[in-house]
């Protein structure tokens, strides 16, 4: 992995806690707007400051951009590591994996978005290239429980499970762009009803006909 350039220093808690306000801010328009199409002035316009006052904080919107990305990486890979080293078993470990998946679009919806919709583009430059380490990690720990859960009898044999992966990691992420927080239901709630039919299916298990003698 590339290293990353240093980060600005900061002079005390209010320092910091402006920090992550700008953060905050720059987060949620490099969501709504894209990250190509915000720039500098859009952030520092929003935070009503100078451009040259968000270069305090900040060497540039490359900068803001990693620091977003890698805090919620290591919050979410750091819950994922939690999990796995509970040893709940498969079926388990799988329920409560995407759980604090859906858990994470609830808090930090725009970091997410982010992730989903620049990682593309940012993975072409070294300094982001620990984006493409995270898939490959994500990647692990699914074929992992998978093929876990396979061996111990757990889920169908016979599953691709690269396919099976592929689906749950597109079907949970891409609820980044219609779930809210705050609204009907909950993100445990989206979370449960999504493992029924993923665990479950949608359709109604017939009952074989009992054979009688005729």
């Amino acid at each position: 992995m590339s290293p990353r350039g240093p980060r600005k220093p900061t002079a005390g808690n209010g320092a910091s806690g402006r920090r992550a306000e700008l953060l905050a801010l720059a987060a949620e328009m490099f969501a709504e707007r894209g990250y190509r199409a915000t720039t500098v002035r859009d952030i520092a316009d929003a935070a009503g400051i100078l451009s040259g006052s968000l270069y305090h904080h900040f060497d540039s919107k490359e900068s803001m951009v990693d620091e977003i990305l890698t805090d919620f990486l290591d919050e979410l890979f750091g819950r994922y590591r939690e999990i796995v080293a509970s040893e709940l078993g498969p079926r388990a470990t799988l329920e409560a994996i995407v759980v604090a998946s859906f858990e994470c679009i609830n808090a930090r919806r725009a970091e997410v978005a982010i992730y989903q919709n620049e990682s593309k583009y940012l993975v072409r430059f070294d300094r982001f290239s620990y984006l493409a380490d995270r898939n490959v990690e994500f990647r692990k720990l699914w074929i992992r429980l998978l093929e876990e859960g396979m061996r111990e009898g757990v889920f169908r044999q016979g599953l691709d499970v690269e396919l099976v992966y592929r689906f749950i990691r597109d079907t949970v992420w891409v609820a980044v762009h219609w779930y809210r927080p705050g609204g009907e239901l909950s993100a445990r709630d989206v979370a449960e009803q999504y493992l029924q039919i993923l665990l479950d299916g949608i359709a109604v298990r017939r009952r074989k006909a009992a054979r009688s003698g005729i």
